[in-house]
């Protein structure tokens, strides 16, 4: 099944559906964004939203630039963290922020994620992890901005969640799908053999496969 036709917001409704039912995030636990390529706006969730309740008024277009709501309505207090991206990274038309439990819980016990099956290294690359900041705070945005500058599309927020990126709705929703998936099954594995050595997809795999495509 293809991914949902319809404009940025039809696709964010979807996407968070699809969340909450994978159980990625629970209730308002997050916030999505897009824009059209090239777009100097992007849309945002409102503040307060259920990711699984979202319709098309559930979205604030917010100036890039400058961070002004365009539309009147209160955007999510992580707003700072998506105006933040776009800015470093033209190349990203999705930011996707979600309180996945298994990665956060896996980031606050100290044990990193392994990429272990193909699609996890195939759409995530290597997952980062900023400097704790309160959410909702400038330095947020600041830090996920510095961590992706170089091209990494995932990144984790100590005690709090993760940022995900894309070229597409559907590519940053394919690497929060994977990145869930992998600490799950880095989860299950320290739970059988502990923190040693665990196995992680071989990086020849990766070799002349471009990160923007899919498999």
């Amino acid at each position: 099944m293809t991914y949902p036709d319809g404009d940025p917001i039809d696709q964010l409704v979807h996407l968070g559906r699809e969340v909450i039912g994978a159980g990625l995030a629970v209730g308002s636990g997050g916030n999505l964004s897009a824009r059209s390529h090239g777009a100097h706006e992007c849309v945002v969730t409102a503040s307060g939203t259920w990711l699984d309740r979202l319709s098309r008024t559930s979205f604030v277009r917010v100036r890039i630039t400058d961070g002004v709501a365009l539309d009147g309505a209160t955007p999510s207090s992580e707003v700072g963290l998506h105006l933040a991206v776009y800015r470093a990274r033209p190349d990203v038309n999705a930011v996707v922020h979600l309180h996945p439990q298994t990665a956060v819980l896996l980031e606050a016990l100290g044990v990193p994620i392994r990429l272990m099956t193909t699609d996890h290294a195939f759409y995530l690359r290597r997952v980062a992890v900023t400097a704790w900041h309160a959410p909702g705070t400038p330095e947020v945005g600041e830090a996920v901005a510095a961590a992706v500058a170089d091209g990494t599309n995932c990144v984790l927020l100590p005690f709090h969640g993760c940022a995900v990126l894309g070229d597409t709705v559907e590519m940053a929703h394919r690497r929060a799908v994977n990145l869930e998936e992998a600490a799950r099954l880095t989860y299950q594995a320290v739970s059988l053999v502990g923190d040693r050595a665990l196995p992680e997809c071989p990086p020849e795999f990766l070799a002349g496969r471009d990160a923007g495509s899919l498999i």
